[in-house]
């Protein structure tokens, strides 16, 4: 995982092989980015605290589902706020995230499997 952040820390951007996310306090509109290698988006502050909350959850969820689940069985999962959807889907130990904006801006991005798991590590340690 890396870490920039400036001086003042208002600006902090963690990221790492297939993911990245950052929070900029110094600004008005855009305070939060999430993002892969190839792509990123820009988002209100409500809708990153969305992205963080449902992420969080969605992935306990997908923890919580391991113990119910047969071997080699997938799952899929939603979470929706105003704003946001968050899909994981695949297995408890190895799920992708798939985020659709449900604003007037229509965006759609996806999290592989691998990148997931730092992703999710990344938003706990950004919001602590």
């Amino acid at each position: 995982m890396l870490n920039f952040a400036s001086q003042d820390t208002s600006k902090q951007l963690l990221s790492g092989e297939g993911w990245r996310i950052g929070l900029r306090s110094d600004v008005d509109l855009y305070k939060g980015l999430v993002g892969t290698d190839s792509w990123a988006i820009e988002l209100t502050e409500r809708e990153f605290k969305d992205f963080c909350k449902l992420a969080s959850q969605l992935a306990e969820t997908m923890q919580i589902m391991a113990a119910e689940l047969s071997d080699g069985e997938k799952i899929c999962c939603t979470l929706e706020t105003e704003d946001i959807s968050l899909e994981v889907n695949g297995f408890p130990h190895a799920f992708t995230l798939h985020l659709q904006l449900l604003t007037e801006r229509s965006f759609e991005g996806f999290w592989d499997a691998a990148a997931v798991p730092f992703l999710i590590t990344a938003i706990a340690n950004l919001v602590g």
